[in-house]
């Protein structure tokens, strides 16, 4: 195979190999309870432990590889590659070792498992081919980690026999070889072809080619991207042309919001159909919203979809591959449902094939959620990442990378296992394993209660050190109920609540890891005198740039991205990264932005005449023009007040009124948008054109809403669904000990702390809320900035080019100017 490099190549790993094609049996979430990290932590100590013990003849970490040749229509290679635990001689030859650590007793165990056996196997077949053996010895080895007693399975094979079972593995293979490679070529051939599939608006063909000059160049992209600029399509579509170049081989697009990947979807299915582009695509939906069970609990005795779910999916995954290019929800679900597999790991296990795959922030940057079927750690993969309304990834990475442990959780799990312990059988948790759990979990509890004792009001910054007999008990008791877990895979409720509290325990540890002078440990008394001890992630930037490291090049973008250094800083972007402004392609004419001088909402000024003042504001700006207008306010109980006050006074006959409420439901929120909308529609698919629906022009409809709630950001309210925005306030988030924390650490680090902590995170608020008006190039509308705060400096330097035309009003002059822009539209219009 001296020639291979020319050959098209395939490539994947032994393991990823034969847990793909020899896993069967159920999905089964009662079996172990160790989480990725700490099963890796664990299982390295083991190796390293074993490895040593096999003395200098003892060959550690061998990386091995492999070139298979097949056809695919033209000659291909499969190169396999992967790492033997140990390699080493006895007297009759070389053995390939293959080491795992078990909570189990391994004295009990008969026999190796069939996936275990079929990694070491791969093994031997390529050291032997590699060195010209006659035979192979394969060992599995087994360790107990808390006993540290090892039990091996020895067997010595034939190179003839070891060969002939890899080419029978390889023959099962050969057809997903096949299919790959055909339809990489069928794919790469149609996106050569493709063009832009619209006539470029202002600004979109120079905003693509900063995109592939960023693929190109292996940078991040970072793009302020104002409404209506077709953000979406002018991303994918470079991003897609790289990949027709070979320039990566998939790209994946996050974003946080249901809306937008049905957007992103919506975009590659237009290329699609328009162009014949050959694209598969998946959005990646999470497990509690695509579980068919009324109840979600991954067993077989509980699931249907779970009982047998390994021996049918690559039946089923097969027939949906070629059957479709589109893989939403609907399709998942069909599938699912005709094969009887698990809807949530078909999504993931289809996702392989895919050329794009959609879905939430966390399956690249959670260090619990990521896929790791991609993304292994360290490695650089030929990935595209996409990053939609990134803005969000700030505060959304602060919390993935920050951990809370709550004093009264510990107690309360004390007591559950107690109570257990009490019934005459004991029959969910074993006595002996129980006492010594409800221990632990004192010893834990009492720490918490030394560190209780020493909080301050409202919090309490501690050092890591104050910490360290903490962090010895809590992995004390983490590696005890490891052990219950992996023994006891019966265990009803109480089990289940011991799992669900090791999975927040086991986080808690991994960030602990992590802990360095991005983070403050904090303790403070909850809302409800629950006592919390944090791990309180400031900065996240670090982390987030290791994850998209693990691709080639990063798009981010956003329609609020100012100002575009402080996310460039806080989102992992490096000096030597790109931003670039995409110019807006609406007619600023046909917005009006107007600043009040006279009203203010400081907490210190929130006074009944200030509530009355901003009701009589709204009154007069709806006066001058009927339509559907929305006010946004910096508090559930702001936007109450307010809603009282213009409802006693203001409410007439031609207006109504409708609250934002805390807590509301899916149906209330459909609701609430239906009454701007003319109709009925999902939430997730609001996009209200002007033709769609009948609005009555007589009548005034008012939202009193939230800033940064569920209606400031991610509708779609277009036309005449929404011809105003009044935001009350310049956004400025509450006081509390996290934003506090943050002021002090960036006012110790860059003398920035007002502006990271309340100033830019309440401004992209405003931002994101007037952002509903103007939808599309035709919209008309208003934005009005209640707060004398908004003509000082510190406010004007982060407003959007686009608002560079403003008018200054006052409660007397308000309704004349607001009147006098309408009125010099409705000229234009005829």
């Amino acid at each position: 195979m001296e020639d291979a490099v020319s050959y098209m190549e395939v490539k994947n790993s032994v393991r990823n190999l034969v847990e793909f094609l020899l896993r069967n049996g159920d999905i089964d979430n009662r079996r172990g309870g160790r989480s990725a990290q700490g099963a890796m932590a664990e299982g390295s100590k083991i190796h390293r432990m074993i490895q040593k013990i096999g003395g200098a003849s003892y060959c550690a970490e061998v990386p091995l590889d492999f070139l298979y040749p097949f056809d695919a229509g033209k000659p291909c290679v499969f190169h396999l590659e992967g790492r033997a635990d140990g390699i080493f001689e006895d007297a009759s030859g070389f053995v390939i070792d293959e080491i795992k650590g078990t909570y189990r007793d391994v004295a009990k165990k008969k026999e190796p498992e069939l996936l275990h056996v079929a990694q070491a196997k791969c093994y031997g077949f390529m050291y032997a081919a590699k060195e010209g053996l006659e035979d192979i010895g394969i060992q599995i080895t087994y360790c107990n980690i808390e006993t540290m007693e090892i039990k091996r399975f020895y067997e010595r094979i034939s190179f003839e026999e070891i060969k002939d079972w890899f080419e029978s593995l390889m023959q099962q293979y050969t057809k997903w070889l096949i299919y790959e490679i055909q339809w990489k070529q069928i794919r790469t051939a149609s996106l050569k072809e493709i063009v832009f599939p619209f006539e470029y608006r202002t600004g979109q063909k120079e905003l693509a080619v900063h995109v592939y000059h960023t693929i190109c160049h292996e940078k991040k992209l970072f793009i302020e991207a104002p409404t209506g600029v077709g953000k979406t399509i002018t991303t994918i579509f470079p991003v897609l042309k790289a990949i027709g170049e070979g320039k990566a081989d998939r790209f994946f697009y996050f974003t946080a919001k249901t809306i937008t990947a049905q957007v992103a979807e919506n975009t590659i299915s237009l290329l699609r159909q328009n162009q014949e582009m050959k694209l598969k695509s998946v959005i990646l939906t999470a497990k509690e919203k695509i579980c068919p069970m009324e109840e979600m609990d991954c067993n077989p005795e509980h699931c249907p979809y779970a009982k047998g779910h390994y021996d049918r999916i690559n039946e089923g995954l097969y027939e949906m591959l070629i059957s479709n290019d589109s893989f939403t929800r609907e399709t998942i679900l069909k599938y699912a449902d005709l094969f009887c597999v698990c809807p949530f790991e078909l999504s993931l296990d289809v996702s392989l094939f895919c050329d794009a795959v959609i879905g939430d922030y966390n399956y690249l940057f959670d260090p619990h959620v990521y896929l790791k079927r991609f993304f292994q750690e360290g490695e650089r993969n030929p990935y595209l990442f996409l990053v939609d309304e990134a803005h969000n990834l700030v505060e959304r990475g602060r919390n993935m990378y920050s951990a809370t442990i709550i004093k009264e959780d510990v107690l309360a799990l004390k007591r559950e296992i107690n109570a257990e312990l009490v019934k005459e059988s004991a029959s969910g948790i074993p006595i002996s394993i129980g006492h010594r759990l409800v221990k632990k979990l004192e010893s834990v509890n009492k720490e918490l209660l030394a560190l209780k004792r020493q909080c301050n009001h409202p919090y309490e910054v501690i050092l890591p050190e104050q910490l360290s007999s903490f962090e010895m008990r809590l992995n004390s008791l983490i590696q005890l109920m490891d052990e219950y877990l992996e023994k006891e895979e019966k265990g009803g409720e109480i089990r289940k609540k011991i799992l669900d509290y090791y999975f927040e325990l086991s986080h808690f540890c991994l960030i602990w890891d992590n802990l360095d002078e991005h983070y403050r440990i904090y303790t403070r008394m909850g809302e409800e005198a629950e006592f919390l001890l944090t791990l309180y992630c400031i900065d996240p930037s670090v982390f987030l740039r290791e994850c998209m490291n693990k691709g080639v090049a990063s798009i981010l973008f956003s329609a609020t991205f100012l100002p575009i250094q402080y996310y460039k800083r806080l989102l992992g972007g490096l000096e030597t990264d790109y931003e670039v402004y995409a110019h807006s392609v609406f007619e600023e004419k046909k917005k009006g932005l107007f600043i009040s001088t006279d009203t203010t909402t400081k907490y210190s000024q929130r006074t009944e005449e200030q509530y009355e003042r901003i009701a009589d504001y709204i009154n007069r700006i709806v006066h001058c023009k009927s339509g559907n207008y929305m006010v946004f306010f910096p508090s559930y109980q702001f936007a109450r007040r307010v809603y009282e006050k213009f409802s006693a006074k203001y409410q007439r006959e031609e207006v109504e009124c409708i609250l934002q409420n805390e807590g509301m439901r899916e149906v209330d929120r459909e609701q609430f948008l239906s009454s701007f909308c003319g109709n009925h529609q999902n939430l997730s698919e609001v996009l209200i054109r002007k033709k769609d629906v009948e609005i009555d022009k007589a009548k005034t409809l008012i939202g009193f809403c939230i800033m940064g709630g569920i209606f400031s950001e991610g509708i779609d309210l277009r036309g005449d669904s929404l011809i105003g925005a009044i935001i009350v306030g310049t956004g400025l988030l509450q006081v509390c000990p996290e934003r506090e924390i943050l002021r002090d650490y960036f006012d110790e680090n860059a003398n920035c702390g007002f502006d990271y902590a309340y100033r830019y995170p309440g401004m992209n608020k405003v931002l994101q809320s007037s952002g509903r008006v103007i939808r599309t190039a035709d919209d008309i509308g208003i934005v009005v900035l209640l707060d004398y705060r908004f003509r000082e400096y510190s406010y004007q330097k982060l407003f959007p080019r686009e608002w560079r035309h403003q008018e200054i009003v006052n409660i007397n002059n308000v309704e004349e100017k607001i009147s006098c822009f309408w009125k010099q539209r409705e000229n234009e219009i005829k």
